[in-house]
């Protein structure tokens, strides 16, 4: 398989990050599937969810475990799944290569405009696996994870039922990359095709300085809240994502960091990923809309046995379509955000028209949810979408200053940031771009009133790819 690639130019602070995703496409498989004897053990669920399977990568550990006759055997699957390397494959040949890593390779080194050998670099894997790397998987343990894969794959209607696999992968069974660009900065823009045929958008965002990448997920194929400033609002909600294929977007996040890092081991380091060690739901969806599987994904990201993030380095971002939104959405182990967009009612409803509540009966729920969270996740941003001549007036800047005071004096320990985001042209027929000089008075104004805040940085907007552009479609 080959993917298209091409210039784009995205870049976020590690405080602020990523909003919204990025456009790209994936290859077509079959659907993930339900597992009809699985009960959702650690959370509510609704029937929907209870009709969905658990697979690998959001069945929990001791879920997991259970699946596969032991925890060891639980520990070697996520020893692969969390470096991007499926298990499926890899204890099943001598190399464990997978055949699309090499087209990652030469994906990214077109992207880059590269004059180098893609056979000259080295895919090799067991240095990754640590301790457990010489363990490996019996033929029992393989033919158990294979019987948990055709479950997610058999139980519910394929996009192409035409397909039929000796092995039940990731790819096959759950997702693949049919598409990726990559800007300058190295900024990497992933379209997944997932198996149920839905396509789902993430961003890798590089910070160089800092050693680290962040990744930004979404939660459902397109959005309910319908924002007047966001394209994906404009598609309507089709489908809430699974757990799985929620977390599918962090293993391929991976997959992607893990080759590029050996590109650039083999002489061409002018731009490398490093490791993914920040995640960001804040891309296509509401997450209060899908909350039983965003909680679970949360809950997997966080696990140490499993992707190992820390709390603190996972943001849900929420524009908190009840007040209850906050406390369904706190009780995963990440920060909270709201996306705030206006303090007043009336013209938050003009902004967000699926608006029920006021700011007021809001903020309580987020305060409520504030205090039953440990002092280390009482951080929480305040995002702002400032559009000239809507939002971005003095007034509606001492509102923040108030809301934002407001929510720290009520909740002990507590630290509220504004983020602010100029407006992205999504062809809307009145709404623009705020200056920067403006920008930088609303900013200044919060600043001097107390409040931290910082103005995000707008880049990929000439690709449909800044926050509020996606609308899941693939640039030529």
């Amino acid at each position: 398989m080959f993917f298209n690639l091409a210039a784009c130019s995205l870049s976020l602070l590690v405080l602020l990050q990523c909003w919204t995703l990025l456009v790209c496409g994936f290859r077509l498989t079959p659907s993930y599937q339900p597992h009809q004897n699985r009960a959702l053990t650690l959370f509510s669920s609704t029937a929907e969810d209870d009709a969905r399977c658990y697979g690998p990568l959001s069945s929990t550990f001791t879920e997991l475990s259970d699946e596969m006759g032991g925890s060891g055997r639980a520990a070697v699957i996520w020893d692969c799944l969390r470096a991007g390397i499926d298990p499926n494959l890899y204890y099943r040949n001598d190399s464990g290569i997978d055949s699309s890593d090499k087209a990652i390779v030469e994906s990214w080194l077109e992207a880059m405009s590269a004059d180098f050998d893609a056979n000259d670099i080295s895919l090799t894997k067991n240095d990754l696996l640590g301790k457990r790397k010489d363990q490996g998987l019996g033929a029992d343990a393989l033919s158990r994870l294979q019987k948990l894969m055709k479950q997610c794959r058999s139980s519910a209607a394929c996009a192409d039922d035409s397909v039929t696999e000796s092995i039940h992968t990731i790819e096959n069974s759950i997702g693949s990359i049919s598409h990726i660009k990559v800007s300058a900065d190295g900024t990497t823009k992933l379209l997944l095709r997932l198996a149920r045929g839905y396509e789902v958008e993430s961003v890798i965002i590089p910070w160089l300085d800092k050693g680290f990448s962040t990744v930004c997920v979404s939660s459902q194929v397109g959005c309910a809240q319908a924002c007047r400033f966001c394209a994906t609002g404009k598609m309507g909600k089709m489908a809430d994502l699974t757990a799985e294929e929620i977390l599918c977007q962090i293993y391929f996040a991976n997959k992607v960091c893990r080759i590029v890092s050996s590109i650039a081991a083999a002489g061409d380091s002018a731009t490398t990923l490093p490791p993914c060690d920040n995640v960001v739901l804040m891309g296509m969806g509401e997450p209060a809309d899908n909350a039983v599987a965003v909680v679970r994904a949360v809950s997997t990201m966080a696990d140490r046995r499993m992707f190992s993030l820390a709390q603190s380095k996972i943001t849900v971002s929420t524009v908190a379509p009840n007040p209850s939104a906050f406390t369904t959405l706190g009780s995963s182990p990440a920060a909270l955000a709201w996306s705030v967009h206006a303090v007043d009612d009336s013209l938050r409803k003009e902004l967000v028209p699926t608006t029920k509540f006021s700011m007021e009966e809001l903020k309580e729920g987020l305060v409520e949810a504030l205090k039953s969270r440990s002092k280390k996740l009482r951080r929480t941003m305040l995002e702002v979408a400032l559009i000239d001549s809507v939002n971005d007036s003095e007034k509606d800047a001492k509102l923040l200053i108030s809301l934002a005071q407001s929510i720290m004096a009520d909740v002990e320990g507590s630290k509220v940031v504004v983020n602010l985001i100029p407006f992205n042209d999504i062809g809307h027929p009145t709404y623009r771009t705020p200056s920067m000089e403006k920008v930088l008075g609303f900013q200044k104004i919060i600043t001097d009133g107390g409040v931290l805040c910082y103005v995000r940085t707008t880049r990929g907007d000439e690709e449909n790819a800044a926050c509020g552009q996606l609308a899941t479609s693939r640039s030529k």
